[in-house]
């Protein structure tokens, strides 16, 4: 260690043995630039050092406001986010309210159609029985006075006299209604 002193004091001294400060190849160069430094410090500081650090402080807090930005825009998105899950919620339980309301309608309205159906189906068949009643009883009447008309010819031709008149035709109905009631 003392050996590195006594190296740095012998740049120091000049070759000739005394200091001379404006020797650039020894010490002097040293002490000016300490000197110029020293000089040209406050200057720098101020016209380049000083806007550094303020363009650095002024990044710093910039960035901060961005962080601080991000996590409140961060914040409100999540706040949506869960506004619109709420509301999705909120949709999915009115729209499954109105499928049962159209299905309990639906249904109401198959069983209407089914019991319209049955009861016209029904008033068809009793218009249809009553119809068809109606023309056998049409078809038996034509048929009896046919039977009537038939036996009453037959008579004549049998008996040889006109077997025409009205207590004969009466008699002969009376007869073909009561062989046909017994059927």
């Amino acid at each position: 260690m003392t050996h590195a002193l006594l190296n740095s004091f012998s740049l120091l001294v000049s070759e000739d043995g005394g200091f001379n400060i404006f020797d650039p190849a020894g010490a002097g160069n040293f002490i000016w630039t300490l000197l110029i430094f020293g000089l040209s410090l406050p200057l720098m500081w101020k016209m380049v050092f000083g806007p550094i650090a303020a363009a650095l402080v002024e990044r710093d807090s910039k960035a901060a406001e961005a962080v601080h930005a991000a996590r409140a825009a961060s914040e409100e998105a999540e706040r949506s986010r869960a506004e619109v899950e709420v509301a999705l919620g909120n949709a999915n339980a009115e729209a499954k309210k109105i499928v049962s309301a159209a299905t309990s309608r639906a249904e109401i309205r198959e069983r209407d159609i089914v019991d319209n159906a049955k009861k016209e189906a029904e008033a068809m068949i009793i218009s249809a029985r009553s119809a068809i009643e109606g023309e056998r009883d049409k078809a038996v009447a034509t048929i009896r006075g046919e039977v009537v008309e038939l036996s009453m010819k037959a008579a004549t031709e049998v008996l040889g006299r006109n077997v025409g008149s009205e207590d004969d035709r009466r008699l002969v109905k009376d007869i073909v209604s009561a062989s046909g009631g017994s059927q």
